[in-house]
């Protein structure tokens, strides 16, 4: 890997959402590759310490101490190159598979159940103290020095592996989902590397047997597949230079975290002075926080608490300037009052038997603005009240929105989900009204997404979903109650600080009980516009985000692949301070 460039660029690629843990792979990818440390022509070659293996294996045999091996296969094709004084072999080739320890029943020993063993490099395995009496059957064994695979989903793809070391009694056994080897003459520490490389693991993937959920990996790909052996010495200088580079990735990694860590909290404070305003200082807090935010931003998911604060000073009256020459809201108010009549009489919508003042405030709003009940404002409908399940069918049929059903953006998928009969349909346009302006609003499962509703009735309604009718659009914006609605504030008010139990669900009469803060209509277009012009700025920043990240991912893809030299530790090391 070429240093220097890596160096050069490393401010730019840093905040890649996988740049350290793709730094960490490509670490041991270079190293089973032998492009992570340079060669030294006195080494022994892999050859003759190959030659030395077998002859081990000789003397083993003779002594009892293992059994005869089974001859290894020959290798047809080898994935990738490799420096002249390594060589290809195979795990059954260095080492002694699936070995069996013998013991006093009463020793100590070490059990180590899956939980135990790590998924990250250099992470020791932790281990129980058992008597070995107690599990020398029906387990695998294992002794100091081995090293474990697991073969098993989704521990073989996470990487689970471990040369177990410290065991008591220098025995031990464990999940039977490991393959063992027992190393002869060669460094366990670089079989471990090599078990966790991305070639070995995304190799292996494929091969994998079983049924979904319970495949693992083949006695034959663990034991025979190709396996790049350096000469011993380079070995211990691989295994020396990975445990180096690591530490780095791990220095880098704090670093990074730290940055974000204060971007947060800097963006968290500016957000906090807009959520909790102090009337003297809250244009200077309010200039600070939308110049300061963007920068103080580096992923987009951050975005979301930049609009919910848009929302939330909209709902207050601190996002546009109120106009004494409004419209007071008891003029829209009487108005509402009216058309309800109206609906009612022509029997579009329930009568409404009454509604209770909200008493308490739940937030400051401006003087002129009134809290008042949605159900005051609009009509709210259950379109499934008895809860009772439609029949739903597989083929054909109409849509039955749900929450599931609210996508990203502005629209309903009608395109997923359940669907139900033309007859469901029916006898939902028959008990209820979905008047032009109608929003839906989820309210089980995801609570506080509206949508607008189309009133052409091809599709029909769970009860996950309340329909909200406006009594007159020409005297309330739909879509500013859509946004305040939305908000965490009023949410949380209507929920009275309490919550159901399992799935999220805000009752029917919560959401038409729910304090609506209401300013003058004019002051409700103004707010809408100012949201979306803010909205739209939102959207843009976390357009440049997802892009920069893109960029710094390809430049990343472009750095990693200018595996070219062995990596400069030290420079390294100074950008990691």
């Amino acid at each position: 890997m070429n240093a220097e460039r890596l160096l050069q660029h490393y401010e730019k690629i840093a905040d890649a959402p996988d740049a350290i843990a793709r730094l960490r792979r490509f670490t041991l990818d270079l190293a089973v590759r032998g492009k992570l440390v340079p060669q030294d022509p006195a080494d022994e070659p892999a050859s003759e310490l190959l030659k030395r293996i077998a002859d081990e294996k000789v003397r083993l045999v003779k002594a009892g101490e293992i059994r005869t091996p089974k001859p290894t296969s020959d290798l047809a094709d080898v994935p990738f190159p490799i420096p002249p004084s390594w060589s290809w072999s195979q795990i059954a080739e260095i080492g002694v598979l699936s070995p069996r320890n013998g013991a006093s029943d009463t020793l100590e020993a070490s059990f180590v159940p899956m939980p135990l063993i790590a998924a990250e490099y250099g992470v020791a395995n932790k281990h129980e103290v058992r008597a070995w009496g107690e599990i020398k059957k029906g387990y695998t064994h294992f002794s100091e020095g081995d090293v474990g695979l697991a073969k098993i989903t989704p521990c073989f793809e996470n990487g689970k592996s471990t040369v177990f070391r410290n065991l008591t009694g220098g025995v031990g056994s464990g999940t039977t989902e490991l393959h063992i080897v027992r190393p002869l003459l060669i460094a366990a520490d670089y079989i471990l590397l090599f078990f966790k490389s991305p070639y070995f693991i995304q190799t292996g993937i494929p091969k994998m047997t079983g049924t979904a959920g319970q495949k693992r990996v083949p006695t034959e790909y663990f034991a025979n597949s190709p396996f790049p052996l350096p000469p011993l010495a380079e070995q211990h200088r691989i295994v020396a230079k990975v445990d180096e580079l690591m530490v780095l990735c791990d220095q880098l990694e704090a670093a990074r975290t730290e940055r974000e860590a204060k971007r947060d909290r800097m963006a968290a404070a500016s957000l906090a002075h807009l959520n909790n305003p102090a009337p003297e200082t809250f244009r200077d807090d309010a200039r600070f926080a939308l110049d300061a935010v963007p920068a103080l931003t580096a992923r987009p998911d951050q975005i979301k608490q930049l609009r919910q604060t848009i929302l939330n000073l909209a709902v207050r009256g601190k996002l546009v300037p109120q106009d004494p020459t409004d419209e007071p809201v008891s003029v829209s108010l009487r108005k509402l009052a009216i058309a309800r009549n109206i609906l009612e009489t022509e029997g579009k919508i329930r009568r409404l038997k009454s509604a209770v003042a909200v008493e308490n405030d739940p937030f400051k709003v401006p003087s002129y603005w009134e809290w008042v009940r949605l159900i005051q404002i609009c009509d709210v409908v259950d379109p499934n009240p008895s809860h009772r399940m439609p029949a739903y069918v597989t083929e054909g049929g109409l849509p039955f929105v749900s929450s599931e059903n609210f996508a990203d953006g502005d629209t309903i998928r009608f395109s997923i989900g359940k669907r139900v009969n033309a007859a469901t349909v029916q006898e939902q346009i028959e008990r209820f009204s979905i008047l032009e302006g109608a929003f839906g609003f989820t309210r089980i499962g995801t609570i506080g997404k509206s949508r607008p509703l189309p009133t052409e009735r091809n599709y029909g309604l769970s009860h996950a979903v309340c329909i909200v009718n406006p009594l007159d659009v020409n005297q309330l914006s739909m879509r500013y109650l859509r946004l305040a609605m939305t908000v965490d504030g009023v949410l949380a008010h209507a929920h009275g600080g309490t919550r159901s139990i399992g799935v999220p669900d805000l009752g029917m009469a919560v959401i038409r009980t729910m304090a609506i803060p209401l300013p003058p209509l004019a002051e409700q277009r103004r707010i809408v516009a100012k949201v979306d012009e803010l909205m739209s700025l939102c959207d843009q920043l976390e357009a440049s985000l997802t892009s920069a990240d893109g960029t710094r991912r390809k430049l990343l893809d472009a750095l990693l692949a200018e595996a070219l030299a062995p990596v400069d530790v030290v420079a390294l090391q100074e950008a990691a301070e």
